[in-house]
């Protein structure tokens, strides 16, 4: 039978699986909207938020404008919500839940939406703190003076060489190290305009100015960083089970001090989910499961370590064919 199948799926790889949850930049009006429609564990997850926040967020996921949609404070909690709902979903449908997992991630602020289904933060402190950390994020630095740019086709020690001579008195970091030949470096803007006409003379492939409103993990969101360190003061943090792999140290954690000041750290250090992906791969993982929009993170996950079978989940249709994996 499949709940027959769904069970030995499970017992096999129980300890092989990692869920995984999308960072900003996934986001898009309508996502959710059809796990929603099917399922009622979703819309009350999304109703939960709303709850929370004292607004309509559910409204605004599904309706859109997508330009209000992508306002940082907005955008966090929203693919926190999708990401959460699409976990309670699998869990009343295929029985696969963070209890069945080895580790949890995300991207950035998927770190939030990971604690949230591994039980160290619940639905309503996560969604409070991303709205807390989306809006510092956007007050830290008034939008056209920072930047980012993708690097695609550069290994990590020659975008920080870039980044380096880029700088000059100014700020140009590594925000992210994506995948193999995938870095993402965050600054100045004039900084990061330096950075991209270098890409060129060094022979990166393609060097591109990324669509963001802020300069995200690079040392200009200080600021930011000192606001999340008083949130996170007063916010009940618990040993998520699984573990939480962290993108500063790209390690499993689970003390609520430690991931606490990882969280702090992660708004201005570089997001290393390229290693974290390795650390997955040698704690055993095999199967990752992408939760919430988009499918970004399933495409890097390949790129970095094809052995791992990857997966999202963000519609029903993405829920039948797990069932029909199982």
């Amino acid at each position: 039978s499949r709940r027959g199948r769904r069970r030995s799926w499970v017992a096999v790889g129980s300890m092989t699986l990692a869920l995984v949850f999308p960072g900003q930049g996934s986001q898009a009006a309508g996502m959710g909207a059809a796990l929603c429609d099917a399922f009622p564990v979703a819309r009350q997850t999304l109703e939960e938020v709303d709850d929370a926040l004292g607004r309509n967020l559910s409204r605004l996921i599904r309706e859109g404008p997508d330009a209000e949609l992508t306002l940082t404070e907005n955008a966090q909690p929203a693919l926190m919500a999708v990401g959460i709902a699409a976990l309670r979903v699998l869990e009343a449908e295929a029985g696969v839940g963070a209890g069945r997992a080895a580790l949890v991630a995300g991207h950035s602020l998927g770190e939030y939406s990971a604690l949230a289904a591994a039980g160290a933060l619940d639905l309503a402190s996560a969604a409070r703190l991303l709205r807390r950390r989306g809006r510092a994020m956007q007050e830290a630095v008034p939008v056209g003076q920072g930047a980012m740019a993708a690097l695609l086709g550069a290994a990590l020690d020659q975008a920080r060489e870039i980044a380096a001579a880029a700088a000059e008195t100014q700020v140009c970091d590594v925000a992210n190290d994506n995948a193999p030949g995938q870095v993402v470096l965050s600054g100045d803007a004039a900084a990061v305009d330096r950075a991209v006409a270098l890409a060129a003379e060094r022979g990166v492939r393609r060097a591109v100015r990324l669509p963001v409103s802020a300069p995200f993990h690079c040392r200009l969101m200080k600021p930011a960083a000192d606001a999340m360190r008083a949130a996170l003061e007063d916010a009940a943090l618990r040993p998520p089970a699984p573990k939480l792999v962290s993108n500063v140290s790209a390690a499993a954690v689970d003390d609520p001090g430690e991931i606490r000041a990882l969280l702090v750290a992660q708004v201005t250090e570089t997001v290393r989910w390229r290693e974290s992906v390795l650390a997955m791969r040698a704690a055993g993982v095999t199967r990752v499961l992408e939760l919430g929009s988009g499918r970004v993170l399933t495409g890097l996950v390949k790129r970095i370590e094809p052995d791992i079978a990857a997966m999202s989940v963000e519609t029903p249709a993405d829920v039948d064919a797990l069932v029909r994996a199982l």
